[in-house]
């Protein structure tokens, strides 16, 4: 019963972290920038993209914990 509960929760937060990452600005202009002039408007992150940090690092930090704990067969 727990392992199954936590096996939802795992794959929740997997599904979560990917969301969380596809949620962040991209870093670098990609073949864009090959054409484009000047530099970006945004150079400095904002207190929304540090919560999503954050959040993301809070996640990924979860996700890894219950997928050695799930692995290990600790709660066997």
């Amino acid at each position: 019963m727990l392992i199954t509960i936590l096996s939802w929760t795992w794959v929740g937060f997997g599904l979560l972290l990917i969301l969380l990452v596809l949620l962040h600005s991209p870093k670098g202009d990609g073949m864009g920038g090959i054409a484009a002039s000047g530099s970006s408007m945004f150079t400095s992150a904002s207190s929304a993209e540090a919560s999503l940090n954050r959040a993301t690092w809070t996640c990924l930090s979860i996700f890894l914990s219950l997928a050695v704990i799930l692995s290990a067969g600790w709660l066997k």
